[in-house]
């Protein structure tokens, strides 16, 4: 790493401003997505876990911006409530207490998600979030 390069937390602390800039724009199709792109490797990867209503991998800067079009389609407001980082290396663990409002049902969910985010040559290359209960979070959202 080079010393005009950002560090790993740095890089996350980048990237959260750029997401929370760009949902408050007003998301996919209304806000400008290039200072999330700016964070991401080009190879970079979204791993959501089997049984999320987003499940699966979500690949480069086009498949973030997919996946953020998705979560916009489940949820009408996502509110970190409390947010904890460490750093280990090139890794950062992001523990949130995150406030879910479903779009479909207006039902609030709140819960515990961990990130494991891993940065490369000052770009985000790999996220991992594992939530604490992934049926909850189907169950918020699930219409009758």
């Amino acid at each position: 790493m080079n010393t005009t390069e950002a560090g790993p937390a740095e890089v996350v602390t980048r990237f959260y401003a750029a997401e929370s800039d760009f949902v408050a724009a007003g998301g996919p199709g209304r806000a400008d997505f290039a200072a999330i792109a700016a964070c991401l490797d080009p190879d970079v990867v979204l791993h959501q876990a089997p049984g999320l209503p987003y499940s699966g991998d979500w690949h480069g800067s086009e498949g973030i911006e997919r996946f953020m079009a998705v979560m916009g389609e489940c949820w009408k407001a996502v509110e970190v409530l409390d947010q904890r980082r460490l750093v280990d290396g090139r890794d950062v663990v992001v523990t949130s207490d995150v406030r879910f409002v479903a779009r479909e049902t207006g039902r609030t969910l709140e819960t515990t998600i961990v990130q494991l985010i891993r940065v490369r040559d000052g770009r985000i290359e790999e996220f991992r979030p594992f939530y604490w209960d992934p049926a909850a979070v189907r169950g918020a959202l699930e219409t009758a």
